[in-house]
């Protein structure tokens, strides 16, 4: 298995243990993230939010799948499931993940979904 399909399934094995450390661990002294939510983040950002979300995570689960890696780029699906804290309304998000790698590492982490689906589920009549 190369590298880069290594560092995607350990950050998401990690993900699936909320161990933010790990997680942590994944990415480039330099990593940049973005996703309809937090639109661009650093490497500190991107770390912090990662520790945020896993030490308030409830009633969570994640799945992931169609891992691949060519190159410098890599992909993959994640699911999500558990309780928006802000409003207590439970949530499968579907997220398309796509990489770029540096040294071994995630420089770049790009997360797509549809906003419109996730704040109708995490929001209720409010994210409508």
């Amino acid at each position: 298995m190369d590298q880069n399909k290594e560092v995607i399934i350990r950050f998401y094995q990690a993900f699936q243990k909320r161990d933010w450390k790990t997680m942590q661990s994944c990415y480039h002294p330099q990593a940049r993230f973005k996703d309809p939510v937090f639109p661009d983040l650093n490497s500190l950002e991107v770390k912090a939010m990662w520790h945020m979300l896993c030490e308030n995570a409830k009633d969570f689960s994640l799945q992931f799948s169609e891992v691949s890696s060519e190159g410098e780029k890599g992909k993959c699906r994640w699911d999500a499931w558990y309780i928006f804290s802000k409003t207590g309304r439970k949530v499968h998000n579907i997220i398309h993940a796509d990489f770029r790698f540096k040294d071994g590492l995630i420089l770049e982490h790009t997360d797509s979904f549809n906003f419109w689906r996730w704040s109708r589920m995490a929001l209720g009549i409010s994210g409508v």
